[in-house]
């Protein structure tokens, strides 16, 4: 465990049963609705915490579950646990609140929530909604406060990120901090089951973007070895970390292959603009470079060797390829899934034919121009859109150590490297991926999945959310 970021970790060590006695109680409004909660904040939840600022989970609970009462059909006993993050660009990352709802608290974009119980999730294609509007309309409700006007029961960790330091300057949040310190939490959360209101066998992970990221990783990755010195370096609780649904939009996930992927559907795009839905898409554009061009060319090709490598299969049991110059049955499979969103926004009454990619007959989408629909999405990153060769990207920040602030972590990166750079260990880049997890017999994997990736969000490639619904389906998880 050469660099792992919890060497400095407190020495005072916590105490990890939860103290049903020690709230507040807060009077909340929802829809109109008026709901009383006892909020538990600022928990830590391992004994030797490295960073007690993020280190910290808040836990909502609704009053009626003390008191015998139900909720939607559910009680004390079997009310779910939703579990938000607010983790953004891997940076560090406080709990949500009844009083905000940051990065990762963002609520579904058709405002409901799976559920739960002994009904299974709502299952969603990863490429999702119409295509207007792009971005987000009217006011946000907070999803804390929506989750527990519907019975669920609140908690959101705090993490460390990218840019979390110690005291005497080491960095302490370097991959793979975040997502043990969330796993740490769900494993408080489970050693506390027969204490607080609630399932913890039911619990409900959500994040956006990096926080899709983490989502996906509990639910990948769940009681995986891999954690476990991490975990005890610790002092996380003696329970099991894995997780009932996984909640995930736009997931920047599979870092190690997402240039590639970037390129395959970008490539032949040579202007772009810096924003997307989350900012709002830049005015104008500028132009790659030559070299960018170059390299965009490269990483296209080496695209279809990896989905080769996947085995991925359609429902039907037939492998999806792509061939040297990119097209093939994988790709029929990302272009249907826009095809189905597209169709979904029409049966919900939005007018698609202002966009000539489409090709609608009687109200029925038939067909899809993918290469024009590529060019009206717009590229919204240079080649390498994540292992930057000149070490500029958030995720070659994420995978530095306590003391080298970034690396690469791909061999492409390091191999056509801009500046003078290390890369990461092998084993670090594995433990911030799903998709070595998903089907392996020493981990349990979430089986209920939703995942969305806007129609026009191009902070990540399409292909990574297909990927990992397929490898999904492939083992019978989704």
């Amino acid at each position: 465990m050469s660099g792992i970021p919890f060497v400095h970790a407190q020495q005072k060590q916590v105490n990890l049963n939860f103290d049903v006695q020690k709230y507040e109680s807060q009077t909340l409004t929802v829809d109109g609705k008026t709901i009383k909660v006892r909020a538990y904040e600022n928990i830590v939840y391992v004994q030797h915490p490295v960073d007690t600022a993020t280190e910290k989970m808040n836990i909502y609970i609704p009053e009626e579950y003390f008191n015998g009462k139900s909720i939607n059909g559910y009680t004390a006993a079997t009310a779910p646990i939703f579990f938000p993050n607010k983790v953004g660009g891997y940076m560090p990352a406080q709990p949500a609140s009844t009083k905000n709802n940051g990065m990762g608290g963002m609520p579904p974009m058709n405002g409901q929530f799976p559920p739960m119980g002994d009904k299974k999730p709502e299952g969603m294609p990863p490429v999702n909604g119409g295509m207007p509007p792009m971005g987000f309309s009217g006011p946000r409700q907070n999803t804390v406060l929506v989750a527990l006007s519907k019975g669920y029961i609140v908690a959101s960790a705090g993490a460390r990120g990218r840019t979390s330091k110690g005291a005497n300057g080491f960095y302490t949040g370097k991959a793979p901090a975040g997502i043990v310190d969330l796993k740490a939490a769900i494993r408080y959360l489970k050693f506390n089951d027969n204490t607080m209101p609630g399932d913890a066998n039911k619990i409900i992970s959500n994040g956006t973007s990096a926080g899709g990221a983490m989502s996906t990783l509990l639910g990948a990755t769940g009681n995986n070895p891999d954690y476990e010195p991490y975990l005890k370096a610790l002092g996380a609780a003696a329970a099991t970390d894995d997780i009932f649904a996984v909640s995930a939009y736009c997931p920047i996930i599979n870092l190690e292959n997402a240039d590639m992927a970037y390129e395959w559907q970008f490539n032949g795009i040579n202007t772009y603009s810096r924003g997307g839905p989350m900012q709002g898409n830049a005015q104008g554009g500028s132009e790659l470079t030559a070299a960018q061009i170059a390299i965009s060319a490269q990483l296209k090709a080496l695209f279809p060797a990896y989905i080769y490598s996947l085995h991925l299969t359609d429902k039907n049991g037939k492998a999806l390829t792509l061939d040297k110059e990119g097209n093939g049955s994988f790709k029929e499979l990302v272009k249907a899934y826009v095809v189905a969103s597209s169709q979904k926004a029409i049966n919900a009454g939005t007018d698609l034919s202002p966009f000539a990619f489409l090709t609608i007959q009687n109200g029925k989408v038939t067909q899809i121009d993918f290469e024009a629909y590529v060019k009206y999405m717009q590229r919204q990153k240079t080649p390498t859109a994540f292992d930057a060769l000149d070490l500029s990207n958030p995720e070659t920040n994420l995978f530095g150590t306590a003391v080298f602030d970034s690396q690469h972590f791909t061999d492409f990166g390091a191999a056509h490297a801009t500046v003078a750079s290390l890369q990461t260990r092998a084993a670090i880049v594995k433990m911030m991926n799903p998709m070595p997890y998903i089907g392996q017999i020493n981990t349990t994997t979430a089986k209920h999945w939703r995942i969305r990736h806007g129609t026009k969000d191009k902070d990540t490639g399409l292909a990574i959310s297909v990927i990992l619904a397929t490898r999904l389906q492939n083992n019978a998880l989704m």
